[in-house]
């Protein structure tokens, strides 16, 4: 299993250096950015489990990007943890408002984080609801009866064909890098490798008919499953 990935969006180096040393410490894997802008680009782009948010950024602030995560129909679901200097009453609530999950003021104890951490991650999973049947337009995808259907056609798939499309489907238009796909689908298994998810891919497209086109490649990246309100 892939460690759990955190997004430090930080200015201040020290204090980003501080927080990443000891979420690692802590098991998790962690990415660093000091603007709201790479912060956001990030999460377009990759598979981020939680976000630990400064306020006080430069241009974009603190605030704002909350608000842009928080508002966002797949992004909304990100758990948020402002980090900051402001700790007056009167910010405190106007996070809470836009949708922060907690909120730690500087100076703070790196043990507290961890903690705090560790409570919304295991929160947010108290509050996940397991959909055991999966749609995309036509696409139904029946996961206790292992049945694939477009319209009224059963699709037959191999069982990694059908966790893949799984997959995709449950993180639908986000990004999934080959490596995250690999996990995620085959466990790291040391003998597949990332020619044989690409290989899955163009069967399970062939497979799906006039449906395949649903799976978008991301030169250089990976995969994704498109949004219903993109055009295609």
């Amino acid at each position: 299993m892939s460690l759990q990935k955190i997004l430090i969006v930080e200015d201040d180096k020290h204090i980003s250096k501080l927080v990443k040393y000891n979420l690692e410490k802590a098991g998790f894997a962690c990415e660093v950015r000091i603007t709201g802008e790479d912060a956001l680009d990030v999460l377009d782009t990759e598979d981020i489990d939680l976000v630990i948010l400064d306020i006080m950024l430069p241009k974009m602030d603190g605030l704002e990007v909350c608000k842009n995560i928080k508002q966002d129909k797949v992004l909304s679901s990100i758990p948020v943890i402002m980090l900051t200097a402001k700790g007056e009453e009167v910010d405190r609530i106007v996070g809470f408002e836009l949708g922060a999950d907690d909120y730690v003021v500087k100076p703070f104890s790196p043990r507290e984080l961890v903690l705090r951490v560790r409570a919304v991650l295991t929160r947010g999973k108290s509050k996940e609801v397991i959909k055991e049947i999966l749609a995309f337009e036509a696409l139904k995808l029946d996961i206790p009866r292992c049945r694939v259907t477009v319209g009224k056609k059963e699709i037959k798939l191999t069982a990694m064909e059908f966790k893949l499309l799984a997959t995709l489907l449950q993180k639908k238009g986000r990004v999934q890098s080959r490596e995250q796909l690999l996990d995620d689908v085959w466990n790291l298994d040391a003998n597949v490798t990332t020619r044989t998810i690409d290989t899955h891919v163009k069967r399970l497209r062939q497979k799906l008919g006039d449906m395949g086109r649903i799976i978008e490649t991301v030169r250089g990246y990976g995969y994704r499953l498109i949004e219903e309100s993109e055009e295609v």
